[in-house]
């Protein structure tokens, strides 16, 4: 680490701007209490201690099987081929399933799109099944009906409506299952209805853009991995835009310098709000919101200029922005048929200038494909015209929550209560379906048979990995009823699959073989078509046209954004997504406003000060990177329907979100920011992690390490040299456990931390507690800035339990809770932790987590729980995994390196008589990391790839001056900056 860089955590930590420091510190409290007092307190608290310890738990019967099913082997596991999706998150999954519960969900590793890692919404995904707010029984104006009186009714309206022509509408989200839109079709003959798809953040824009320009309106295949050089106007392609689980595994592999060929691409990020992508690029382009199309246009102008190609008058941004331009385009014009530029805004007319700039670079064959098109977003805002304007006779909503999500609420909610019938189908309440009449329950995903196409040419398969746990049915077996077919839905799925699939294979010649396989696989992968493109030219000078009449608001330009855990409005119902920090703010259970620091000193801003733009009141936050004249506000938050009062948090902010030219776009201009006076208390918990000055993070640049592999980590030899020590040296004649991180592939996304708290039962506090820094995450992402608080560089660092050899936490303990494994493992013993907090006090990564109240309810004195998110009910712990104790108040608790993973695998191993192989044992963080930054392995393996990493020479350990022989190894960060 240089001497020149200076980190700091937040800006309370960055000199210049003292006078936006919260005067509401903690005061120091000196108590009066005398060492007499405080020996009879100890005393008694000794006493009360013991008698605690000595109450028995409540006796709790297991009822054995009476017939066991055959299926079913009681403590072991069984996985099923599914796949999850919500709009832009698609991944291949196992389904871990103990009991007949689905309890873990972890990467398919056939998959061809999402073979490695998941996203934290997937992990977190399983705690929807258990949602104790879902709908239990059909509804009919809020009154409990069954089944076959909603069907009888329903069906006797549609036939009227059909009879006498009045329009029939199913809103759906998209839909990518094949076998579904086979049955939707059927039912809009039957009925005479019109299908409209609907997406709470679209991009249409994206697809008329290709329209126009490529004579398709499909999306294509962005190869990222083969790109030398990346340009991103404000596209979160890493967190949330398009397909990011998909992306991240593929921009990591272009910053691999362990395995890769040192080759790393160039990633420039040009941004308003500090993005989770923005956060990670080599380097980032402070620039407004509004400047986005004159900063396409100059891009355009001038690649054009270089091809010989005429150009057209524009606008050009700021003077300070055009000479990072140039280096930009530069860099491109050097990377021709090697790089990508993509664009996060829906506005067709910037996409048309996206896709002359890759035409022009030579990408479109290349870097973006055609030849296997994405199959989502397919919602229009033209369609949705059509619910507005038609006085339609019915509505069916699937699913889909326009009521909150879409600008023109009420219009979409009059729409509604005016037709004589509206159905709702949805697993939860919400805004749009409180307004139906009929309200008809779905099951979970995991609950549900369905199949998906989520590229052409590739298909999977979902099966239900339990019993549907309500009277609740899926939307297609309601279809099905409708038409009076008696079909299965999942006989109805093999049939498609059976007609359609099997004949395109080669693999299986017989049908029901076929069917079985694929169930096991969970993907199939055909040939696809490859779409036709056709390049046209001709629409670039209506667009730069169109750029040129944009007028300069005076005020503020509101940029809204989707939030990487909570998406686009089904986040605030899961605890776990809740609770999981904002990647680059570090912020959980909340939505604000993200303000300059420029214009907080000005306006005398604090974080938590609320602040009114338009309509909206909402708290503001201090961010480093943040353009002074664009607010960033997350969507998804605000909701209240169908949301127990804990969980409601932040603000609704998409009214803000304009329709223009028939498109939605999620920008406001010409707001004025004003205070109220009011103050709201936000759980940040990034401020209580420092470096205090210490090289915990460790950079250098790509040109320095290809002079010097250790380039940034020239420390790490110096402190080795200077190791002497007390302890006797540990001896491990077995396994020695220890992990690598590459903080050149994190990307900071909290998949891991996730995953980790669906595996190990991380009990969830609340946003009171977490305010108070007592969150239970045994993972933390600890995410450092480095520069000017205008435009900072950022760096991560995932932490979590270093699993020391001269760990300080093991002498301390007084009951020896804490304790050192033959196989290097720092071990906890819950049942014997008084909670002393004794090691966490001497721990010197805070990485132990203290039980302050009865989160889980497994305490042994009654009366005694804290449970703000409901998770302790009895539906809400099915959740549990059994394999992994639940904690009771006062004890401590930590990363235990999935020690039930390590013991699973070793007997497997020993059963089969044979040795561990390296990467079988896999804990859930690293199986979860879509950007393969984690390894995990042994130690005294020498050919083991964590091994390996150990020795290479960009490998230190946390606070390795300290000599306590962690065994977490982290690999420096190169940027490229050449």
């Amino acid at each position: 680490m240089s001497e020149e860089n200076k980190y700091w955590h937040i800006l309370e930590e960055f000199e210049p701007i003292k006078d936006v420091r919260n005067p509401k510190g903690r005061e120091e409290v000196v108590s009066p209490t005398s060492r007499r007092n405080f020996l009879k307190v100890l005393g008694l608290g000794t006493a009360s201690a013991a008698l605690i310890a000595s109450c028995k738990r409540p006796v709790e019967k297991a009822i054995p099987y009476f017939i066991k099913p055959e299926e079913i082997t009681p403590g072991k596991a069984a996985y099923y081929a599914s796949s999850y999706f919500n709009q832009n998150e698609f991944c291949n999954v196992l389904v871990k399933v103990r009991d007949n519960r689905p309890i873990k969900l972890e990467p398919n590793p056939k998959s061809v799109i999402t073979p490695n890692g998941t996203s934290g919404r997937v992990q977190a995904s399983v705690l929807d099944v258990y949602n104790i707010n879902r709908y239990q029984h059909p509804k009919k104006n809020r009154e409990t009906i069954d089944w076959e009186t909603a069907d009888s009714e329903i069906v006797s309206q549609l036939r009227q409506l059909a009879n006498e022509g009045k329009p029939v509408i199913l809103l759906t989200p998209t839909i990518i299952s094949p076998s579904t839109k086979k049955l939707i079709s059927e039912f809009t003959q039957t009925f005479n209805a019109e299908w409209h798809q609907y997406d709470a953040i679209p991009m249409d824009g994206w697809r008329e853009a290709n329209n126009r320009v490529f004579g398709t309106n499909s999306l294509p295949e962005y190869h990222f991995e083969k790109a030398d050089c990346i340009v991103s106007v404000g596209c979160d392609f890493l967190g949330t835009w398009l397909s990011p689980v998909e992306f991240s595994g593929q921009y990591s592999k272009r910053r691999d310098l362990f395995n890769g060929d040192g080759n790393l691409t160039k990633h420039y990020q040009i941004e308003a709000g500090m993005s989770l992508t923005g956060s990670n690029a080599d380097m980032r382009i402070r620039a407004e919101r509004a400047d986005y199309g004159r900063i396409l246009a100059y891009i355009y102008n001038q690649m054009a200029s270089q091809k010989g190609v005429s150009s057209n008058d524009a606008p050009t941004p700021p003077q300070e922005i055009t000479q990072k331009l140039d280096k930009v385009i530069s860099d491109l014009a050097a990377s021709e048929g090697k790089s990508l530029v993509v664009c996060g805004d829906n506005n067709p007319d910037y996409q048309v200038l996206v896709n002359n700039i890759n035409q022009l670079l030579g990408n479109v064959g290349n870097t973006i494909l055609f030849e296997r098109t994405y199959n989502h977003f397919q919602g229009s805002e033209k369609s949705l015209e059509t619910l507005l304007n038609s006085n339609p006779g019915a509505v069916i909503i699937w699913d889909v929550n326009p009521v909150y999500n879409h600008p023109e609420s009420d219009r979409i909610k009059a729409a509604i209560e005016k037709a004589p019938l509206s159905v709702a189908i949805s697993a939860l309440p919400d805004e749009t379906t409180e307004l139906c009449q009929y309200i008809l329950p779905s099951p979970g995903y995991l609950e549900c048979w369905d199949d998906a196409e989520y590229k052409s040419g590739v298909v999977s398969v979902l099966q239900p990995t339990l019993h549907k746990l309500f009277d609740a049915r899926q939307a297609q077996e309601s279809l099905l009823a409708w038409l009076g077919d008696e079909t299965s839905w999942r006989d109805t799925i093999k049939n498609t699959w059976t007609a359609d699939y099997f004949p395109l294979q080669n693999e299986q010649n017989d049908p029901d073989r076929f069917w079985v396989e694929t169930l096991k696989k969970g993907e199939l992968v055909v040939d696809a078509t490859p779409v036709s493109v056709s390049l046209n030219s001709n629409e670039i000078e209506s667009s730069i046209q169109k750029i040129n009449t944009e007028k300069q608001a005076d005020g503020i330009t509101v940029e809204l954004f989707e939030n990487i855990n909570i998406g686009t409005g089904h986040g605030p119902l899961n605890p776990w997504l809740q609770e999981v920090p904002d990647p680059v703010t570090r912020i959980a259970w909340d939505n604000y406003a993200s303000v300059a620091p420029s214009v907080a000193r000005q306006m005398g801003i604090q974080n938590g000060d609320i602040v009114q733009l338009g309509n909206l009141t909402i708290p503001a936050f201090v961010q480093p990177g943040q353009a002074e004249k664009t607010i960033s506000i997350a969507v998804g938050y605000g909701r209240k329907k169908g949301i127990p009062e804990e969980l409601i948090t932040g603000v609704n902010a998409y009214p803000l979100a304009k329709v223009k030219n028939g498109f939605r776009l999620f920008t406001s201009s010409g707001l004025n920011l004003t205070k109220t006076g009011g103050h709201e208390e936000m759980a940040l918990v990034q401020g209580h992690q420092s470096m205090e000055g210490r090289p915990i993070v460790r950079e250098s640049t790509l040109d320095k390490w290809k002079e010097n592999p250790a380039a940034g980590n020239e420390l790490h030899e110096e402190i080795k040299h200077h190791h002497t020590t007390l302890y006797e040296k540990h001896e491990y004649k077995g396994h020695k456990w220890g992990m690598a991180i590459d903080l050149n592939k994190c990307i900071g996304c909290s998949a891991c931390v996730l995953a980790c708290n669906t595996e190990n039962n991380i009990p969830v506090v609340g946003k009171k507690e977490t305010a108070r820094h007592h969150e239970m995450h045994w993972i933390r992402i600890d995410r450092y800035y480095n520069g000017e608080e205008e435009n900072p560089e950022v760096v991560r660092q995932p932490v979590m339990c270093q699993h020391c050899d001269n760990a300080p936490c093991e002498n301390v303990c007084p009951v020896a809770a804490t304790n050192h494994s033959s196989e290097g493992l720092n071990q906890m013993a819950y049942n014997r932790c008084i909670g002393t907090r004794y090691c966490n006090n001497n721990c010197p990564y805070k990485v132990r987590r203290f039980n302050w109240l009865d989160y889980t309810g497994a305490d042994a004195i009654p009366n005694n729980r804290f449970d703000p998110a409901n998770m302790t009910l009895d539906l809400s712990r099915m959740r549990h995994n059994p394999d992994v104790t639940v904690r009771a108040k006062g004890v401590i608790e930590k990363c235990s390196f999935c020690v039930q993973r390590i013991q699973e695998k070793k007997l497997t191993a020993k059963n089969e008589g044979r040795q561990l192989e390296d990467g079988e044992l896999q804990p859930a963080c690293q199986q979860a990391c879509p950007a393969d930054a984690i390894v995990f392995g042994d130690l005294n393996d020498p050919n083991s790839k964590v091994s390996k990493m150990m020795k290479d020479p960009r490998n230190y350990h946390l606070l390795e001056e300290l000599h306590t022989l962690p065994s977490v190894g982290y690999l420096t960060k190169i940027r490229n900056k050449s």
